[in-house]
């Protein structure tokens, strides 16, 4: 893998970083996807289908079980107000790009909320911002259009430059490049009526998972607790 840096007029290709990113890249997808339910109904109350679109961090990797990743703590969250029935669409590995003919093979379902969780493999895969930008609205009108997703909430790319598992100057090169990415998105999202909510947890040891790359399951307890009171203040 090269690490391109965007310019306003050039990329900045850095082909002396690609055995440091070769050795992140291994690293970092040492770990499974956690065992556990992928759809199910949890709680009484109102009804509220919930959909959860996205990469290795939807999916749950660094949690031992799904109770314990994002979408356990999500919908038990939701739980103690809603009858969730909730349905979880990730993969290891997902860009926004590969997302999209994944969620072409589900069988569509009424949507009240569809969570989009990507971003970092975005900012990994080295695609143009621009091309992302293509491949992020097109995923949204879908949620809205053949979901009928009545919310799409997005989180915001986490801060490659803390993640412990990189190193120097690879992190820092990352770092800058999903800060660039996380400001152009969140202005997409405002202009098609996404709620995009910044990632604000802080990714301290304690946070992260063993890998130094995904968060852990105190990281997805915070997540899930903020997605939650998101759904909930509307």
């Amino acid at each position: 893998m090269l690490v391109v840096l965007e310019t306003r007029s050039k990329h900045l290709i850095s082909p002396q970083l690609t055995p440091q990113a070769l050795k992140a890249r291994k690293n970092a997808t040492s770990l499974s996807e956690p065992p556990g339910h992928r759809h199910g109904v949890l709680g009484s109350g109102p009804d509220l289908h919930l959909l959860i679109v996205g990469d290795s961090s939807a999916a749950g990797v660094g949690a031992p079980r799904q109770r314990e990743a994002l979408s356990g703590q999500l919908t038990q969250a939701l739980a103690e107000s809603y009858r969730v029935s909730w349905r979880l669409v990730a993969r290891t590995g997902s860009t926004t790009r590969t997302t999209l003919p994944l969620l072409r093979a589900q069988d569509v379902q009424d949507t009240d909320v569809a969570l989009v969780v990507l971003g970092v493999n975005d900012v990994t895969s080295q695609i143009p911002l621009k091309r992302l930008l293509h491949h992020r609205a097109e995923l949204y009108r879908r949620l809205f259009e053949d979901w009928g997703a009545k919310r799409v909430i997005a989180t915001g790319i986490p801060p490659i430059d803390k993640f412990p598992l990189l190193p120097n100057p690879l992190r820092w090169l990352l770092g800058l490049q999903a800060r660039r990415f996380d400001h152009a998105l969140a202005r997409q999202a405002a202009s098609m009526g996404v709620d995009y909510m910044p990632f604000d947890v802080p990714l301290t040891p304690q946070m992260m998972a063993e890998d130094g790359f995904h968060p852990g399951p105190n990281a997805y307890h915070l997540i899930g607790k903020k997605v939650a009171a998101q759904i909930l203040h509307r």
